[in-house]
């Protein structure tokens, strides 16, 4: 089903006043960008219509104009092949494994308090700083937002997932309630509407101040599958469940065009460095479409750790593919490269700026290797066009990536020398690695 914006048709979600007309020129010419990462959850591969062969009944406008005015990298990866671990690894610029975060199930421990974050950082950088959404990555009170650099939060602690119109808090589930800041609220209303609700609203509130910090972490188009009905109807698939799915994708796509249309009517979009990224492949729980990948979330296979990933900053990048990889560990050194903030000093940081290929400065591989390791004996490795993969079945399988991305021939017999040295890099690196939060 193709759609595009209509103000007739769109739910309004804006909060506050109403807005005024869109500005020419930024408030904020001269001063720092503001940094939005917006990250969803379990979405396909193929499921945005910026993809020239995506499924016919996609259609993501919201995204699509991120795409459009932004850059598009198709060889962009999470750093694991689910939710949690992901997210640590965003947060702190390095493999999550360093610090032993494998696996979903470490959400509940959360990251070690000494690992520093972005909000941390952009915080002691002059940024106001807000998190909406699904945090996941620390339960207690010490692992919870406000004490990880953020100064706001609505949404959920984690684990796992969220009912999206049952929004009452279980005194017996305090990982699910909602929370406002540190305040466990009762709210009414759909999740996904809502988190770009209170997104608008923090953006409203920091745009003619200092710049500010947006992580938009959405649970959608994670379990379970809730949507309007009156979404769900506009889908007509044989497959009903992907039909709520389809409906979850489109509220969401909705949600991030109105929160790219608040920063333009507040005069902030051109001077917004902005992230665009799934935490992992899409699931086939719910039916969602990696296409032309193979398998799914969960899996080292491209389905289960290759994602739309798109940087778009307006007043500096116009639209263009990258073909080089690249991982959600290289927000953070991106973002501290354009801000001109050293690194931790004490911390080895794995992510790398992806400023020379945004900038058309340089045209080789941003890294050597890549690695996923969810201490599931399932992992993979990438250099170049090669990646080596232990599967679900502890199978040890090689591909060529740039003949062949739905990994369909196993070269490891007729390659035996780069099956060897991909598999000695893996060892050497795990070796490096911290020993697992959940022994």
């Amino acid at each position: 089903m193709k759609r595009n914006f209509s103000l007739g048709l769109l739910p309004v979600i804006l909060t506050g006043a109403a807005l005024g007309s869109c500005q020419g020129n930024s408030k904020q010419a001269n001063q720092k960008p503001n940094i939005i990462i917006i990250l969803t959850d379990d979405q396909g591969y193929g499921d945005v219509s910026y993809h020239a062969h995506h499924p016919e009944e996609v259609s993501t406008p919201g995204i699509d104009q991120l795409a459009g005015e932004g850059v598009i990298f198709t060889n962009g990866y999470a750093s694991a092949y689910v939710c949690a671990p992901t997210r640590a690894g965003l947060l702190t610029g390095r493999y999550q494994q360093r610090f032993g975060f494998y696996t979903a199930g470490d959400s509940r421990e959360g990251m070690p308090l000494d690992e520093i974050t972005i909000a941390e950082i952009l915080k002691d950088n002059g940024y106001s700083t807000g998190v909406f959404g699904k945090w996941h990555v620390g339960l207690e009170q010490p692992y919870r937002p406000l004490s990880r650099g953020f100064d706001n939060f609505y949404g959920f602690l984690g684990h796992g997932a969220h009912d999206y119109f049952d929004l009452n808090c279980d005194p017996s589930v305090l990982d699910n309630c909602i929370y406002r800041d540190s305040v466990i609220i009762n709210d009414i209303g759909y999740l996904t509407d809502n988190l770009a609700r209170e997104a608008i609203g923090f953006i409203e509130e920091n745009s003619s101040g200092k710049p500010f910090f947006l992580y938009l972490a959405f649970n959608a188009v994670h379990w379970p599958l809730q949507a309007p009905e009156e979404d769900i109807i506009k889908f007509n698939n044989e497959n009903p469940d992907r039909n709520i799915y389809l409906a979850m994708l489109y509220r969401m796509d909705i949600a991030i065009h109105n929160v790219v249309k608040a920063l333009k009517e507040n005069g902030v979009y051109e001077n917004s460095l902005i992230f665009f990224l799934s935490d992992n492949g899409g699931a086939s729980k719910v039916f969602a479409n990696n296409m032309p990948l193979r398998d799914f979330k969960q899996s080292t296979y491209e389905g289960g750790i290759r994602v739309p990933f798109v940087v778009s900053w307006p007043r500096h990048y116009e639209h263009r593919t990258i073909e080089e990889p690249v991982i959600s560990l290289d927000i953070l050194p991106t973002i501290c490269d354009v801000l001109d903030i050293d690194l931790p000093g004490d911390k080895v940081i794995d992510g790398k700026s992806m400023l020379p290929l945004l900038e058309g400065k340089q045209t080789g591989p941003l890294h050597d290797y890549l690695y996923w390791d969810g201490n599931q004996d399932k992992w993979a490795v990438r250099h170049g066009k090669w990646k080596l993969v232990k599967n679900n079945r502890g199978e040890i399988e090689l591909y060529d990536l740039e003949t062949d991305i739905s990994e369909s021939l196993n070269l490891a017999e007729t390659h035996p020398e780069i099956h060897k040295n991909l598999h000695a890099k893996y060892k050497a690196w795990r070796s490096e690695m911290g020993e697992p939060m959940g022994r």
